[in-house]
């Protein structure tokens, strides 16, 4: 705990970074990212999009929990990697589930079933629609986008993989999709193969295709990464695994909410999101699988729902999606995830992406403006569009410190730790780093909010220098 003039501020125990070479590459020198200095780049974010009448002003009135005070100042929320916020429009669509038709799906005949049936399959096909997948059988709803990555890896990794087998995946991955499959491998004798960074700290997709072979049998790779902000060619990356005969997964939570994602023009065999991040609720999430892949797949859970008959000896099972879907699924929480949809479809997603392209680009820059910041990933340019947020640490302040002064002193909330990417950290030298991620009702304001209180913060760690 540290007091100063009537200021107590609680703090966790500091844990210095560790800031050190990559042990597996001594001699890798990383050029310096936006280290801030007075020197910082030319700006990028000139757009006056960014002004008064932008999407995030526009937008904003929709998200109740954003127009509230904590500790007597605004809620400037910058965690949106972590989970998005939800318009009205989806708890309405949440409290009309339970208020007026509430009722399990599928198996009943009365009205209040057949209506909730028919809203949760309609909420099946408005995701395909928004995906473009060929067909709503392709999409399963899942818990979240953990689940659905388990799926794959226990329905179609233990059917599909031997000893010997590779599977492709880059050190910049999620937890979520590294975990799965060393359960697999461990299974299978298969061998988990990871690429690394560039110097420009976006992963290396060309070391990525010199690394395919006959052996490889998946590719297990982002969209967008959650700490490096990169954008990877994933229609590249397809047709490149495609070429050794091999599947693709495609980690889809961070891309799928905030650009137009399009799952036959990616041919993508499949594909993950989450619907918190998405504007949607918790607990809700969903595979894409090619029908083709998904037929030939056994169920991942045994239950009800997923079967066709049962006997006592043995039972067979319903076809996809619902032999991946055992038990009383979240249907209120698909039916909002529906309205979520339809609520970025009526703004549109390459508005979004365009928007948040200029926000991102004017967090990069402002960041750099700060003295003593290191941001992480590659720098915007004209060619180079980064997602909107940054990963950074701040010389000699753990990043968990920074966090807890910022929301205690100015109520602006980003997250710090590893992020689920304790790979990709230890990659680059430090044990965790601060995160500051923005969505579409996300506003300039909100940036420079983050960028005077981050001044203020180090300012105040400084003096007890």
């Amino acid at each position: 705990m540290i007091t100063m003039e009537g200021l107590v501020l609680k703090l966790p125990s500091p844990l210095r970074i560790v800031r050190r070479p990559n042990p597996n590459h001594p001699y890798r020198v990383f050029r310096s990212v936006c280290l801030a200095s007075s020197a910082a780049p030319a700006p990028l974010s000139t757009d006056p999009k960014l002004g008064p009448g932008s999407l995030g002003h526009l937008t904003r009135p929709d998200f109740p929990i954003l127009h509230q005070e904590l500790n007597g100042k605004k809620l400037v929320y910058l965690d949106n990697a972590a989970t998005s916020q939800k318009p009205a429009a989806v708890l309405n669509a949440l409290q009309n589930y339970y208020e007026a038709y509430n009722s399990n799906v599928h198996r009943g005949i009365h009205y209040l079933s057949a209506k909730a049936t028919d809203e949760y399959e309609l909420a099946r096909q408005k995701v395909a629609n928004f995906i473009n997948a060929s067909q709503c059988r392709e999409i399963v709803f899942t818990r979240n986008a953990t689940e659905a990555i388990n799926l794959v890896a226990y329905s179609w990794g233990l059917s599909n993989l031997k000893k010997g087998d590779e599977v492709v995946l880059t050190v910049a991955e999620h937890h979520s999709a590294i975990v799965p499959w060393q359960f697999v491998a461990q299974r299978t004798g298969a061998v988990l193969k990871f690429v690394s960074l560039t110097e420009d700290e976006i992963p290396d997709v060309d070391k990525l295709r010199e690394m395919l072979s006959r052996q490889t049998k998946l590719v297990v790779v982002h969209h967008v990464s959650n700490v490096l902000a990169s954008v990877l060619p994933i229609d590249q990356i397809v047709s490149w695994a495609h070429d050794v005969g091999a599947k693709v997964l495609v980690d889809a939570c961070q891309s799928v909410p905030h650009m137009v994602v399009d799952v036959k023009g990616l041919d993508a065999d499949f594909l993950v999101a989450s619907s918190h991040k998405m504007c949607g609720p918790t607990g809700i999430g969903f595979l894409y699988g090619k029908y083709e892949l998904l037929s030939t797949m056994p169920p991942f859970l045994g239950g009800g729902e997923m079967i066709s008959d049962v006997y006592l000896d043995h039972s067979t099972y319903a076809e996809p999606p619902s032999r991946f879907e055992a038990g009383t699924p979240a249907i209120g929480e698909a039916i909002a995830l529906g309205a979520s949809i339809d609520y970025l479809s009526g703004i549109g997603m390459q508005n979004i992406h365009d928007y948040e392209v200029e926000l991102a680009n004017y967090l990069y820059d402002s960041l750099c403006s700060v003295p003593n910041v290191r941001v992480y990933g590659p720098a915007p340019s004209r060619t180079v569009k980064r997602a909107a947020l940054c990963s950074f640490n701040v010389e000699d302040a753990h990043p968990t410190d920074i966090a807890t002064f910022l929301d205690q002193q100015h109520s602006v909330a980003i997250r710090s730790g590893h992020h689920c990417a304790q790979p990709l950290h230890r990659y680059l030298g430090v044990n965790a780093s601060a995160r500051a991620s923005l969505h579409f009702y996300n506003t300039k304001e909100d940036v420079d909010d983050f960028i005077q209180a981050l001044n203020d913060t180090i300012s105040f760690f400084a003096s007890f220098k």
